[in-house]
């Protein structure tokens, strides 16, 4: 009987899978994947090299995009925030949130932010103090250099992280909740096409180059938790992992962790994020308590003012006449790395945003994300500073032998409950892995289903499968310069993608809130019709937010 039971299931579940998925979507990135995955068995050297190569020659020559694309965004979303279209809903009007405040924070800040900071939060401001930005005028090691290495880790990390997500996810939002139309990163030709013609060729390719930079972006982000959740056991424990054993691992560990996906976003994604940040705040507290607090003061209020005061410096600094490629290295790598994350970061935005306000959304990227990140950068890279000047470690010895993955494990260790606060730290990095497969496979699943906000396991398996192999074939190929360019690379197509959301979302929210209404002919005017393909007429869509 058991056995029958099985067998039924697992029909129905192969039906599942078949019956919603977008063939076009699936099949291409899954043959690129399945590429790309050979292509590096057979030739890992040369392939690494030539993903270094390219996205080099990228960050030298073409940084002014990243830079002035992001500038732009952050332009915008603050128009978000602060203007007319604010009040309008995520959903029908009045619409309640689905989620709660503090939920919805949560599970923003775990998929789309919170596994970066994991892993250079420890480590960044330490390199900046060693090696000082452009922009900063100090020596190397010096007082002034730390102000500076912290200041800009907070750049990277503050206002402008999340702002890509909010760009691709309130306008999908939007068309989504207001409109009837499909969870998917195509559903932004909807003002242009309607809903019925989002799967002419044009639909697909956006999709397809969705799916594609999510890919690279998760990739990038599971190879970076991956070697720091193995290069933290290597470290602790003495216990090695070669080439076989490194592939293995963190394949199964994505494996297994988008098992834990099918439970789905209410009761999986939801209640992991809400762990994460707890034992987020947590970590970061303790670490300050323990740590040198007055340091780490003194140190914050100082590089908030160098932030503040050079924030558009920072902004629009290109690296011209540079000769290292600092600004390529971290600023673009940072910005691209975002920019590849965006599709499936707008797509679980807009997943979660339901019944939400624009204002809302904009707040929590910008302000919530700012609070966030900013206590956590402030602890860690000025406790790996001071730990550095008073010489009661060698950090800078410690990651150039053993790796950048390892810095967070001997700072804890050095301080005042360091085997509580090392033993933490693993279990954060578990978890954030955790969330970025569970998040990461609902969007990719989402993508190649033609928007089903639930699909279907055996869907998230096989993404989860692809890109734990692609993550642990590009640590062994080329550790941190690899994942690195993989970010660059990956991040480039999502600047059209961004002009396009913007102009979207001002096409769509005119029609409900002119900037310019100067006549009752034009408020007329400005009522949203609807789209083509939608199962019924919006009336409500009328309704003033």
């Amino acid at each position: 009987m058991r056995s029958e039971d099985s067998s039924r299931h697992e029909k129905s579940s192969v039906s599942r899978f078949v019956d919603e998925l977008d063939a076009t979507v699936f099949v291409t990135g899954f043959v690129l994947s399945l590429i790309a995955i050979v292509t590096f068995l057979a030739y890992p050297q040369s392939s690494v090299g030539a993903v270094l190569a390219i996205t080099d020659h990228i960050r030298y020559n073409y940084t002014w995009i990243y830079v002035v694309t992001m500038f732009l965004m952050l332009l915008f979303v603050l128009f978000l925030l602060f203007g007319k279209w604010g009040g309008i809903t995520l959903g029908k009007p009045a619409e309640d949130p689905e989620f709660a405040l503090f939920e919805f924070f949560a599970m923003m800040f775990s998929a789309g932010i919170a596994a970066g900071i994991v892993f250079w939060g420890p480590a960044e401001a330490l390199f900046h103090y060693d090696t000082v930005p452009p922009v900063i005028d100090a020596e190397s090691q010096m007082p002034a250099a730390a102000t500076g290495a912290v200041q800009y880790t907070l750049f990277h990390w503050g206002i402008y992280y999340l702002i890509p997500y909010t760009i691709i996810g309130v306008p999908i939002a939007f068309l989504s909740y207001r409109h009837d139309a499909p969870l998917r990163i195509s559903t932004l030709l909807v003002p242009f096409v309607g809903i019925d013609g989002l799967d002419n060729v044009w639909g697909k390719v956006l999709d397809i180059f969705a799916v594609l930079a999510t890919i690279g972006g998760i990739t990038t982000t599971l190879g970076f938790i991956g070697s720091q959740l193995l290069s933290g056991v290597q470290y602790t424990t003495g216990i090695t992992f070669g080439n076989t054993e490194t592939i293995l691992l963190i394949s199964g560990l994505t494996v297994v962790f988008t098992l834990s996906a099918v439970l789905g976003i209410e009761r999986g994604i939801r209640r992991l994020s809400l762990f994460n940040v707890i034992l987020f705040s947590i970590l970061g507290v303790l670490t300050f308590l323990v740590g040198p607090t007055n340091f780490i003061i003194n140190l914050g209020v100082q590089a908030t003012g160098g932030y503040l005061d050079d924030f558009f410096e920072m902004s629009l600094y290109t690296g011209m006449g540079e000769g290292d490629g600092w600004i390529g290295s971290w600023t673009v790598f940072y910005w691209a790395w975002v920019f590849s994350w965006a599709p499936f970061g707008g797509l679980f935005v807009a997943r979660i945003s339901r019944g939400r306000t624009v204002r809302e959304v904009a707040a929590a990227t910008i302000f919530g994300a700012t609070a966030g990140t900013l206590p956590w950068f402030y602890t860690m890279g000025g406790t790996a500073i001071w730990l550095q000047r008073s010489g009661r470690v060698n950090l800078l010895e410690e990651i150039s032998v053993h790796g950048v993955a390892i810095s967070g494990f001997p700072i804890f260790n050095a301080l005042p409950l360091g085997p509580l606060l090392g033993g933490l730290f693993p279990v954060l990095i578990t978890t954030f892995f955790l969330t970025s497969a569970d998040s990461s496979t609902l969007a990719l699943g989402m993508l190649t289903t033609g928007g089903k906000e639930s699909p279907s396991s055996l869907n998230r398996i096989i993404w989860g499968t692809l890109t734990g192999i692609l993550a642990s074939l590009l640590i062994v190929g080329g550790g941190v310069p690899a994942l690195r360019s993989l970010a660059i690379l990956s991040g480039l197509p999502f600047v059209a993608i961004a002009m396009l959301a913007i102009v979207v979302t001002s096409v769509e929210f005119r029609k409900l809130a002119p900037i310019f209404e100067s006549s009752a002919k034009d408020k007329k005017s400005s009522r949203p019709e609807p789209y083509e393909g939608s199962p019924k007429s919006h009336e409500e869509s009328q309704h003033k937010d």
